[in-house]
């Protein structure tokens, strides 16, 4: 299917464990011989298009978000401005890239995170080290203790750009998009605890700056049905669920547009 001149191109959301959805896509693409040279990622996305970049299968993608033990106590922080400390989750990473850069990647890789001095976006590319570019774009603000990266704090890509399909518009023949964070009514009986209202407060956001991204993708992925899931899922049937729904989606909607194909 693919053709070895047409470089593809693969923008990944932020969603917590709903990224999971994003290496099911990717599993999808390659069964079709689509193998993303170019991929920008943000929070989760940058997690999956990291491995991905790094050769990980997809289904060992699902493994290693089903191995972390997120809200583990020994992640608790007590020193710093967030409840999990994200150094703890770095340490996850680093058994996987070790010391590695982004360059030193099988596949180029863009990574958005938050400057949070500045209120300004960060594309890390190229020199900075995989882990740490991750754990910054990764920061979910209050869940996780803000990243120094270079003297520069950083917090989650996704208060600024949770799509990041703009950040490799041009750099590729054929973009391909998913947004894991479908954005649907609520029942208002969902929003019962401090944690339900802050989430259901920053998917507001998101959506906001995701919305525009969504006419630049050649094709556009995005299940609904994701709705129906956390951004932080615990449950390992649920993550098997949320790969599942990626994959079909993303086969679902090839039919539709691959004689869009290049």
């Amino acid at each position: 299917m693919n053709n070895t001149s047409t470089i593809f191109g693969l923008a990944l959301s932020g969603g917590g464990h709903k990224g999971i959805a994003h290496a099911g896509v990717l599993q999808f693409l390659n069964e079709q011989e689509i193998f993303p040279e170019i991929i920008s990622g943000t929070s989760a996305g940058s997690i999956v298009g990291g491995l991905y970049a790094n050769g990980m299968k997809p289904k060992d993608i699902l493994s290693f978000f089903k191995s972390v033990s997120l809200f583990s106590w020994t992640h608790l922080s007590f020193r710093k401005a967030g409840f999990l400390d994200a150094d703890q989750f770095g340490r996850y990473l680093e058994k996987e890239f070790g010391n590695k850069t982004i360059k030193e990647l099988d596949v180029e890789l863009y990574i958005s995170a938050t400057e949070m001095e500045r209120g300004k976006l960060k594309i890390f590319h190229k020199n900075t080290k995989i882990v740490s570019a991750i754990l910054a774009s990764s920061a979910f603000p209050g869940v996780f203790s803000p990243v120094v990266v270079n003297n520069k704090i950083y917090s989650d890509g996704g208060i600024l750009n949770n799509y990041p399909v703009n950040t490799i518009q041009g750099r590729c023949d054929f973009l391909i998009g998913s947004n894991v964070n479908p954005y649907l009514p609520q029942q208002s009986t969902k929003f019962s605890s401090i944690k339900s209202v802050a989430l259901r407060a920053f998917e507001i956001m998101m959506m906001q700056n995701t919305f525009p991204q969504n006419e630049l993708c050649d094709w556009h992925i995005q299940p609904d049905e994701l709705a129906n899931y956390s951004t932080f899922e615990t449950s390992k049937k649920r993550m098997d669920e949320i790969f599942d729904i990626g994959y079909e989606n993303a086969k679902a909607d090839f039919e539709k547009i691959k004689d869009k194909l290049p």
